[in-house]
Parts: C-alpha cells; sequence; structure tokens
C-alpha cells in the first residue's frame, strides 16, 4: 500500500534508504527543517538520496560526542523526510531543508561505508479509526483550546498560528504540530515519536500542554513579584536620595553618608542573618538622628564595633603534628606534659574534622616559660595570638564590658580580644588568671566561668555588644602561678597542666640553646665577638640565680651583654684621615671564663646551703617548696629548764604552728617507748626555731621533720647529716603525703643531701620525675613515724 505525497509514493511497510543521524535534534512528521552538515557519511547519504526519490530516514544520536555512529550509537525510531533543498556551502558544509513525513523503526542498517543505509518500517495506526465522530470531534476541539490557552498565556506565539492550528481537522497531524511548537527537550520528544498508538500520544501531549501552561502561569507570578520589588526599590532609592538632598540642606548629610558607608561594610560582613539584621537596625537608628544630637557618637562608636567584630571569620587551622612537634621542639626545652597535651589536641582535631577547644591552664613558677610557650602553640596551629592579662583585675566590666547607658562605656576584654585577633578562632591567652579579685563593683572570677564555660560560652554576651558571640571556637590557655588563689568553680572549668622547676640541667640547655642567642641578637653582638663557656653558663645558674625558672638568668646573660657591647665599642679607635673618619676594630672577640666572671656579674651572689659535715642533736633537714622553687629548711630544738612550755621562732604561719603542737603531743605519747619519765615535759620548755626567721614559711610538709627533731632533742640521739625529709605527720604518728616533690629533690640534690624520706603515698609522684634529677639520691618511703626515726637517727 502506498501513499501519495507531493507525487511520490511511500511505503508502508518496508523501504531501504539513506540514514542520516542528527546531533543534538529529532524531526517528527509534519516538521519543516532546515540543518548544516559537514560529516562525510551524511553529505553522501543527502546526495543519494537527490539520485533516486530524494527520500531519507532521520534519526538522533543517542552520543552528540561520537563522530562515526554505529546501530547501537542511534535511536531506533525516526522520520522518514524528503529533501526539499541541498546548498553547498565554502569548506565542505552543506546545508539541507527535509520536510517530515511519517515516523519510522530502523529495521536494519545494511550497509556502514561509504554512507549509512538500511532498511525502515512503517506502521499503520488504527487506534483513532475505532472512535466515533464525536469523540474525534472532542478530542480535536480540547486539543485546540488547550493550545489557544498556552498561546495566550505564552505571548510569543503569533496569531497567524493559531489560525493555521484552528484550521487542523486531523488528530495525528495537530498532535504532531503541537509537539513540534512547545518547548520539550530531545529525550521528550525521541518518546513522542516512538509512541505509534495515535491516542496514546494524544493523550501525553494534552498531559504536557498543561504542564506548559502551569509552568507560564506561574512563571508570571514570579514576574510578577520580582517587578514589584524592583519598583518598590526603585521607589525607596528616590525618596532616599531626595531624603539626602533634604539633609545636606539641612546640614545633616554627614550621617547620611555614614550611615550608607556602614550598610556596605554589613553587606561585607561575614556573620549570620540575625546578626545583621540587628547591626541593620542601629545602622536605621544611627541614620535618622542628626549629627548634633548627643547620641549620635554613642551609636557611631556602636556600630563601628559591631562592624568590626568577627563573627563569622575563622582562620585555618594547621593540623599538622610532626610541624607542630617541630615547632614546641625549637622553641621550648623541657615541657614534656604541655607538649603532649596540644599534641594531643591536635590529633582529636585531625580525627574528629573540629573537636572542642579545651581550656588548659598551666601552673608554675614565675620564669618557666608558661606564657612563651602560648606563643608558640599559636604559631604551631597556625592561630592568631591574643594575650590578656588578668593580674590585678577587679572590676566584672573588664570581663563582661560597660553597659552603653555609661558614659565611656566599652566591651570587654574578651570581645577587645577578638576584636584585636580579627578571626572566632584565637589562641586566647589568660595571663596570671590566680591574680583576680573582686571588689564593690563584681566578681571577675565568676565572670570568667561563663568565659570558660564550654557548654555556655557559645552564647556569650558582653553588656556593651548586647550579642551573644560564640566563643566555642577559641583555643584559651590560662597561666597561674599557684591553683591555691583560683576559686574552686574557675579552677573545674580548666585542665590543669603542672609546669614544675627547671632542673640545673634543664637551665644549662635553655640558656645555650634560647637565652645566649636571643640576648646577643638583642644587644647587638655578633655570633663570634662574644663567646660563653659551657662551665661559665652552669656557674651563673649556680651561684648568681636562685629561682625555679630562667628569668633571672636571661637577665645575667643580658647583662654580661651589655658589659660586652660596651668593651666592643670603646676599643674601637677612630683615626681621622683628611675630612673621613676611619674605623679600626682592636678588640672583636670577648671570652667569659671562670676567671673574669666576677669581673661582668660581680661578687656570687647565692651559696648553697648545704648538708652539715657532722650528725648533730635536734637539728633535721626539711624540704620545703616556695614560688621560686625548692629549698631547704633546717629545723633546731633546744630543750631546758622550764614549766612545759612551747616557743616557736622563724616567722611560722598557722600550719606549721598546728605541726609543732601535734609534733610535741606525738612525742610525749611515745615517751615509755624511750624511757622518758612523765614529768619531764613538765619540768622543761621546748622551742622550734626555723632559721632566715625574715621569710614566712607556712604548708603541711614539716611535721615529720619537726617529730624528728624533737624526738632526737629528748632522747639526746644525734640526726643523720646526710638526710632530708618531707611529710606531715598525724597524731598517731602516721605520714600524710605532700607536693611539689620536684621541686623539693632539686633542692636537696643541691644541698648534697644523700638520704631523702618522703611520704609512701608519694611514690606514684616519684616515676614522674626525671631521672637526671634522682640521679644520686637515695629515696626511702615510709608511712610511719617509726620508720622516719629508724632512717633518721645515729
Amino acid at each position: 500500500m502506498y501513499k501519495k505525497i507531493g507525487g511520490k509514493a511511500v511505503s508502508q511497510v518496508k523501504k531501504t534508504l539513506p540514514i542520516i543521524a542528527l546531533r543534538g535534534i529529532n524531526i517528527l512528521p509534519g516538521m519543516q527543517i532546515h540543518f548544516d552538515v559537514s560529516r562525510k557519511i551524511t553529505i553522501e547519504a543527502v546526495e543519494q538520496a537527490m539520485l533516486h526519490d530524494q527520500l531519507v530516514f532521520i534519526t538522533a544520536q543517542k552520543d552528540e560526542m561520537v563522530e562515526k555512529p554505529t546501530t547501537e550509537d542511534l535511536y531506533q525510531v525516526g522520520t522518514i523526510c524528503i529533501v526539499k533543498q541541498m546548498i553547498r556551502l565554502p569548506e565542505n558544509v552543506m546545508r539541507v531543508m527535509v520536510s517530515g513525513i511519517d515516523r519510522a523503526a530502523l529495521d536494519n542498517v545494511e550497509c556502514m561505508e561509504p554512507y549509512l543505509f538500511g532498511a525502515v518500517e512503517t506502521k499503520e495506526d488504527h487506534s483513532l479509526d475505532q472512535l466515533n465522530d464525536l469523540e474525534k470531534k472532542a478530542m480535536l476541539r480540547n486539543l485546540k483550546e488547550l493550545f489557544a490557552v498556552y498561546a495566550m498565556e505564552n505571548g510569543k506565539i503569533g496569531k497567524g498560528m493559531q489560525k493555521r492550528f484552528s484550521e487542523i481537522s486531523n488528530i495525528n497531524k495537530l498532535v504532531d504540530e503541537i509537539i513540534n511548537n512547545i518547548p520539550m527537550t530531545l529525550e521528550e520528544k525521541q518518546e513522542m515519536l516512538e509512541e505509534f498508538d495515535g491516542a496514546v500520544r494524544y493523550e501525553k501531549v494534552a498531559v504536557k500542554l498543561g504542564q506548559e501552561i502551569e509552568l507560564l502561569r506561574i512563571r508570571k507570578d514570579f514576574q510578577a513579584k520580582v517587578k514589584k520589588e524592583v519598583d518598590s526599590n526603585q521607589k525607596e532609592y528616590l525618596l532616599r536620595e531626595q531624603l539626602k538632598v533634604i539633609k545636606e540642606e539641612l546640614g545633616e548629610g554627614n550621617a547620611s553618608s555614614d550611615s550608607e558607608l556602614f550598610l556596605e561594610k554589613l553587606n561585607k560582613l561575614k556573620a549570620s542573618k540575625e546578626v545583621k539584621e540587628k547591626i541593620k537596625i542601629e545602622i536605621e537608628r544611627f541614620k535618622s538622628m542628626g549629627n548634633n544630637s548627643s547620641e549620635n557618637a554613642v551609636v557611631r562608636g556602636y556600630i563601628e564595633t559591631l562592624l568590626e567584630l568577627p563573627w563569622d571569620k575563622a582562620s585555618k587551622d594547621n593540623n599538622n603534628i610532626k610541624n607542630a612537634e617541630k615547632v614546641l621542639e625549637e622553641q621550648h626545652y623541657g615541657l614534656k606534659k604541655v607538649k603532649e597535651r596540644i599534641i594531643e589536641f591536635l590529633a582529636v582535631r585531625a580525627l574528629t574534622k573540629k573537636g572542642d577547644s579545651p581550656i588548659i591552664c598551666l601552673v608554675g613558677p614565675p620564669g618557666t616559660g608558661k606564657t612563651s610557650i602560648a606563643r608558640s602553640v599559636a604559631e604551631a596551629l597556625n592561630k592568631k595570638y591574643v594575650r590578656i592579662c588578668l593580674g590585678g583585675v577587679r572590676d566584672e566590666a573588664e570581663i563582661r564590658g560597660h553597659r552603653r547607658t555609661y558614659v565611656a562605656a566599652m566591651p570587654g576584654r574578651i570581645v577587645a580580644g577578638l576584636k584585636q585577633a580579627e578571626v572566632k578562632n584565637p589562641l586566647m591567652l589568660l595571663d596570671e588568671i590566680d591574680k583576680v579579685s573582686s571588689d564593690h563593683r563584681g566578681d571577675t572570677s565568676s565572670a570568667l566561668l561563663e568565659v570558660l564555660d564550654s557548654e555556655q560560652n557559645s552564647k556569650f554576651v558582653d553588656h556593651y555588644v548586647e550579642i551573644p558571640m560564640d566563643l566555642s571556637k577559641v583555643l584559651f590557655l590560662a597561666t597561674a602561678n599557684s591553683v591555691q588563689t583560683i576559686p574552686r568553680p574557675l579552677l573545674d572549668r580548666m585542665e590543669i597542666i603542672e609546669v614544675s622547676s627547671y632542673t640545673e640541667n634543664e637551665k644549662f640547655h635553655i640558656a645555650k640553646e634560647h637565652l645566649l642567642e636571643k640576648q646577643m641578637k638583642k644587644n647587638g653582638l655578633k655570633e663570634k665577638q662574644l663567646t660563653i663557656s659551657d662551665k661559665v653558663l652552669r656557674k651563673i645558674i649556680s651561684s648568681y640565680t636562685r629561682e625555679a625558672g630562667v628569668r633571672g638568668l636571661e637577665r645575667q646573660i643580658g647583662a654580661i651583654c651589655r658589659k660586652a657591647a660596651r668593651e666592643i665599642l670603646e676599643g674601637q679607635e677612630v683615626e681621622k684621615t683628611g675630612a673621613k673618619a676611619h674605623q679600626v676594630d682592636i678588640k672583636q672577640q670577648i671570652k667569659i671564663t671562670e676567671r673574669n666572671l666576677e669581673k661582668y656579674l660581680g661578687k656570687e651572689k647565692y651559696t648553697v646551703d648545704e648538708a652539715n659535715l657532722e650528725d648533730e642533736v635536734g637539728i633535721v633537714r626539711g624540704l620545703a617548696w616556695t614560688s621560686v622553687g625548692g629549698d631547704t629548711l633546717q629545723i633546731e630544738v633546744n630543750i631546758m629548764p622550764g614549766k612545759g612550755q612551747l616557743e616557736l621562732t622563724g616567722q611560722l604561719g598557722d600550719v606549721m604552728k598546728e605541726s609543732a603542737k601535734i609534733a610535741l603531743s606525738y612525742v610525749r605519747s611515745i615517751s615509755k617507748r624511750w624511757d622518758i619519765e612523765s614529768e619531764f615535759y613538765e619540768k622543761h620548755d621546748f622551742h622550734i626555731h626555723v632559721p632566715e626567721g625574715a621569710t614566712p614559711k607556712d604548708g603541711p610538709s614539716a611535721g615529720i621533720t619537726m617529730t624528728t627533731a624533737l624526738v632526737s632533742a629528748v632522747t639526746n640521739r644525734k640526726v643523720k647529716a646526710k638526710v632530708a625529709m618531707t611529710g606531715e605527720v598525724t597524731l598517731r604518728g602516721k605520714v600524710l603525703p605532700i607536693g611539689g616533690l620536684k621541686e623539693k629533690l632539686l633542692a636537696a640534690k643541691n644541698a648534697k643531701i644523700e638520704l631523702v624520706l618522703v611520704p609512701a603515698k608519694n611514690k606514684k609522684d616519684i616515676d614522674e620525675i626525671e631521672a637526671e634529677i634522682l640521679e644520686g639520691l637515695q629515696i626511702e618511703f615510709v608511712e610511719n613515724m617509726d620508720q622516719v626515726l629508724e632512717f633518721a637517727l645515729v
């Protein structure tokens, strides 16, 4: 069976035709289109069609990038088209005009070269023949009405096309025309092309038309809203310009220009929507004020502060553990626990990708590097460093800020630190946190509770700023000399790391590797101009400083460098030759030895109070902890005829006075064991003295020392000269543990003590002390006074 089209007969069963593969487009029946082709196989196919009946089979490629398509690369359903026109263009390009006739399925490709050639099959569609005339008329009217609505909503479809559509009486033809004139993707058109059932094709087109109409209506609504917004903004702009002119006439133009500047900064500010809204309200308030308003300067300062704060601006941390270890090791000697904790923090941060910032408090004597290690940690983590000194701060507003109602109000130190850092995740050092105090203006330590509580500081409110700020990303480091003066609630929020006193060996390494180079550079000395031997450094440490840290040691090295700089300058001669001055360096190098050290630093300032040479009665060496390290205390007891009174001298504190009374009570309780008459204590007075009376002494660690001295004096038995002890005693003679053991053992070693008695409960602390401190010391652990006396008495 054949259909007459343009004088040509088209088979509705099978026909062998040249095949054209198009990229990115497909053709439907009834569609007339022209396209350019440049591939050789396509040009050959068109030319072959022109030589015969001008018919070709056109289908789309699945992948546009394929240059030489095979059967698998082509959609299996396409359109039989008639070539209407063929024009050759420059550079081997051919422009072809075709008209779609009928959809067909590709049966097989018979030839791939020099062009695609194969058999295609058309199918009769009888689905609409089963409908009566009324049903067909209803379908036609429905489609035409839908398309009319679509044309009205679209606005780009001319009346000529609408009229042409209204005159079509064939449903299949109308469906294909609509498909060709509404926006559809390649895949959607291919789906319509592959549908041979006319009734199904009709339903799909009707649904698609309905969807397009709905999309156009929604789009119109959006456009109307946008236009309204634009018109509103245009109106606001015109009103603002008019207001600007009016204010300039009134002499109030500066406020308007400043507010515009503030709004520009606000747009660039990294902050949450809520924060920006609150700042915008303040800017609008400032804008409505006159320049002469008394509140103008206050609001201006407030807005400037808000715009300078790093609300959501953060720096990127360096989570490289190796780099952190390298930086910490290069800049600090020792401090093993501190370094380990920082590396642990980094490891957690690297694994969790976030990790809560810990609040670390470094506790130790002055000069042990607590403040400087914070700067090194900031460098290792690539964080901004902010130092807040809390020593002597007694006003709560220093932390929380002043309320804006007060004259000269300003933010607190925490917010000021964030403003200085310009990021919300700096390292913030709270220096000397144990020195904060309180008065009638508030409790500073209580104000710090919110800052240092990880559960609360994500919404920290400064009285001046009044907008909650997130401090949870701040890495807080605090320093203190002692935990005794830190309030318990504040102490509970921090992780305590002890930074203990340095050994002489540690001080030597610090001086040699860090302090000497630092002071030489500070005083303008070159590397070869000054040399200090290792023996001299050790001499300075032992004879010219007495401290837990290295601050005094650095001062002594600085003093040597200054004197050396003077010598070098004085050693230069100026020879005048004509008008020019020529300098000749006579002395370029200065060597500091043990012989000439006194010339630079003067006489030795300290001598070590070494152990006694002979065993004596009533004299016992005790060990004490001080804020500058450990020390030895010699406790003396004298017994004389009297009425049983106890005399205490040496400026002792309440704790040591109580220890002396307990010691005497214990000695009286064991009198029978030592064959001492009970009347002995009623007929004698006891005098306990601790030398260096000008130095206040207090602390729970001298109990066993006083008890041993009393027992020695009462029994007239000598105490070993090379023994020292530390520990508190109970009324029943039990030995209680003490603190500051490392510093005490250092003092014992410097005093050339051989045997140290330590409470048994302090055995765990011994395990953490470096081997170089314990070297040469015999440590004995005691649980009661019987063991103490056994080791101490001759």
